[in-house]
């Protein structure tokens, strides 16, 4: 085995040699962000890797092997091939243990909202959906442990983030606006990885070593509670780590008082994780799962009233004299069932869903000269989706067969991507890809309860040809300009393609109550598939002005503007068929009522800007440091048809004073969000009004200890949620079926709450 100290021995223009150590190699790129005590001791050496405040990513200097040799400085060194094929830059989360980041919320999405442009689509209390410069849900791929997960359910309430607690996340990277082709396909809008719980080696002659964290915390409103945990035994080449979580919370209330009904939740989330490392070579193992037995959802007709997912994982990273290279393979199954959680909901009409994706991605890249990277990969992603609704014993009209929503759907992708990175100068690099996707769909013959309410439907669409062939074509190139080291600019194309989900394509019946079970909208419609549509093509450009001081210490601010032009954009329109009009006689003309929709293709342009900022007010022996930090997110979009969109962040603001001395962290924030007047027409989506929110933190670490408070909502105050949805709970009104929820009511915020976390290593 290579010793730490024997380092690279060739010239700058060849150095491709591999790195000397596996602790070199591995504990550098994957020490967790979480120390603890007896293993901290034993790997000091070693140094933990944090998550990166977002207004230091893409300001560390490039390495010495992009600059030009005739450029480079003499007292250079030559730098690592770790180095050399690092990722593309992206933005990170604040820089914040797991368990910091979990004090207010169980929801990881909602951790999305710290990032630029970031927001988050409301929905069950660990299921929201993310969205980042006004594209959410499928626009938006997130990879979990590079884990592609599909809707395994018809309202979405299982997705991606949803398998993760937000105290397991060790790293939350995402792509905004212009992503590179290495990246990923099949999105339009961001991609998002998470980590969790990367592998920690110790020192070669440690020996076997372990550590332990355990944490637990309270919130006062819904009355929430919950422990995380992680634990890891290793010695210098093979590391087992343990991590996982539980929570549980009942209705929240909002400012005014009042419960939010069908808020509630219990999840837990399990991952046990195995890696070894060897001359250069780490590989990783994991197997994890989830069971959620409940969770409420205020926005939608139905709850969760179980979730069990089941994954298994593998990674391999090797650096070779030519290159990196890695691999991931991956199989991820999913078992839902929709029902209703008394007393909030009260009925018999269980919904069942089972999802089964698999995949894997090759990437490789490779130093071809002192200033130039390439990148090259290809990816496979499955999935197999059946969603069945059983028969409701005594009911004339959920009877006497099996609905069968999804039968035996298929959805296939298969990627192909090169990407070269240069770097011309001191001054300017570039990274342009192309890539290519082809993704096959297909579903088998369905039929509804029963051939008198559902039979012509079933019929027409049995009789259709199902499968679906899309072929994309994508692009993106990326030029970076940093004259001096106060300054860097960047400017970015691209152009992205998604294919529709199995649920826009295949969702078959015009039945009113089959469509009211259709969408992941939260709005309270219906909604039926389209055969016929065409995958979204996106072509976005941005351009990002960052100004630092040259320390990168005191002060920085970042301006991001940018626009996309949808080709196809997936949106919907007012059902005309007879079936949804015999159901709402009003359905293509009313203004203030749910409505029935039915997917379809629109050009539409959205666009705004992201400004991050940070100044540091003070720094003083007596008074520790003090900073500011803000962010200002504004976005826009419209069809080209003068339709407005669906979920557009209206604008927004955080504003924060932060203040660490010695041991303490506090910080107060100011959370402002706009009115929302631009509304979409056709789902009748509601306005809200502007709000102001106040929270507190404060925490305290010991060498073994630490304590985290925090008031969210300090004042509270009564809003609405922008991004929430339509509430289709707490308000309703007498109907031919006794009762329905009544439109116009939007779903209040969560009022005060005391937050509490106590985290111990041992």
């Amino acid at each position: 085995m290579f010793s730490r100290s024997c380092g690279l021995r060739r010239s700058l223009l060849l150095a491709t040699s591999i790195l000397c150590s596996p602790a070199a190699l591995a504990t550098t790129a994957f020490m967790p962000s979480l120390a603890v005590s007896a293993l901290a001791q034993t790997r000091a050496q070693l140094p933990p890797v944090t998550i990166d405040a977002p207004h230091h990513r893409q300001r560390k200097p490039r390495a010495a092997a992009a600059v030009p040799a005739a450029s480079a400085p003499r007292t250079s060194v030559p730098v690592s091939m770790k180095e050399r094929t690092a990722p593309p830059p992206a933005t990170t989360l604040p820089t914040l243990t797991g368990t910091q980041r979990a004090l207010s919320s169980s929801d990881s999405a909602s951790l999305v909202s710290d990032l630029p442009g970031g927001a988050a689509w409301g929905a069950g209390g660990v299921s929201s959906l993310p969205a980042i410069n006004g594209m959410g849900a499928d626009r938006v791929q997130v990879a979990v442990n590079s884990m592609l997960i599909s809707p395994a359910c018809p309202n979405e309430m299982n997705p991606p983030l949803s398998f993760v607690n937000p105290a397991m996340i060790a790293n939350m990277r995402a792509y905004l606006g212009i992503g590179p082709v290495s990246v990923g396909g099949d999105y339009i809008g961001s991609r998002i990885d998470v980590t969790t719980a990367p592998p920690a080696f110790a020192p070669k002659d440690a020996g076997w070593v372990t550590s332990a964290q355990l944490s637990g915390f309270f919130r006062s409103n819904g009355n929430a509670y919950g422990v995380d945990a992680t634990a890891t035994m290793a010695n210098h080449d093979t590391s087992v780590t343990y991590t996982g979580g539980w929570a549980r919370s009942g209705n929240y209330k909002a400012g005014d008082g009042s419960t939010i009904r069908s808020t509630l939740y219990e999840t837990q989330n399990h991952a046990i994780s195995i890696s070894k490392q060897s001359f250069g070579n780490l590989f990783t193992v994991q197997v994890g799962g989830q069971f959620i037995p409940y969770q409420g959802y205020v926005n939608q007709y139905m709850d969760m009233v179980y979730n069990r997912g089941l994954y298994a994982n593998g990674r391999y990273e090797g650096v070779f004299d030519w290159g990196k290279f890695e691999a991931t393979a991956f199989v991820h199954q999913i078992r839902h069932t929709m029902g209703f959680i008394a007393p909030d909901k009260v009925s018999d009409m269980p919904m069942d869903t089972k999802s089964l994706d698999g995949g894997y991605t090759i990437k490789a890249s490779i130093p071809v000269s002192s200033h130039d990277l390439l990148r090259i990969g290809n990816e496979l992603a499955m999935n197999r989706l059946d969603d069945w609704w059983k028969p409701v014993a005594g009911s004339m009209m959920m009877g006497p067969n099996t609905f069968s929503t999804i039968n035996g759907g298929s959805r296939n992708r298969v990627g192909t991507f090169v990407e070269w990175e240069r770097h011309w100068s001191r001054e300017w690099s570039s990274i342009i890809g192309i890539r290519n996707d082809v993704v096959w769909m297909n579903t088998g013959e369905v039929q509804g309860y029963n051939a008198m309410m559902y039979g012509a439907d079933a019929a027409a669409f049995n009789a259709a040809d199902r499968a679906r062939t899309d072929v994309h074509m994508d692009a993106s190139a990326i030029v970076r300009y940093t004259p001096n080291d106060a300054s860097q600019y960047e400017l970015g194309f691209a152009r992205k393609t998604r294919s529709p989900n199995l649920y826009e394509r295949y969702a078959w019946s015009s039945n009113a109550m089959a469509m009211s079970m259709i969408g992941w909208f939260g709005d309270g419609n219906g909604y039926v598939g389209n055969l016929d549509l065409k995958p979204e093509k996106a072509h976005t450009v941005s351009f990002t002005a960052g100004w630092h001081d040259a320390a990168q210490k005191f002060w920085d601010v970042k301006i991001t503007p940018y626009a996309t032009y949808v080709q196809d954009y997936i949106d919907v329109d007012r059902c005309a068929l007879a079936s949804c009009l015999a159901s709402n006689p009003a359905n293509l003309t009313a203004t203030n009522d749910f409505v029935y929709l039915r997917f379809a293709n629109h050009d539409a342009v959205l666009y705004g800007v992201n400004v991050e900022a940070r100044v540091a007010v003070w720094d003083s022996l007596a008074y520790g440091q003090g900073q500011l930090r803000g962010l200002i997110g504004y976005v826009a979009g419209q069809r080209t048809d003068g339709v407005d969109l669906y979920r557009m962040m209206p604008l927004n603001a955080k504003l924060a004073l932060d203040h660490k001395l010695g041991g303490w962290t506090n910080s107060i924030e100011l959370q402002l969000v706009g009115a929302k007047n631009q509304v979409n027409q056709v789902r009748n989506e509601l306005t809200t009004a502007a709000y102001a929110l106040v929270n507190l933190r404060s925490g305290y670490q010991w060498q073994h200890a630490r304590l985290d408070v925090g008031i969210d909502n300090l004042f509270d105050q009564t809003y609405d949620l922008p991004l929430g949805g339509a509430d289709l709970v707490n308000h309703q009104v007498v109907s031919m079926m006794g009762s329905s929820a009544a439109y116009g009511f939007g779903v209040k915020g969560m009022g005060r709450s005391f937050n509490t976390r106590l985290t111990v290593n041992f």
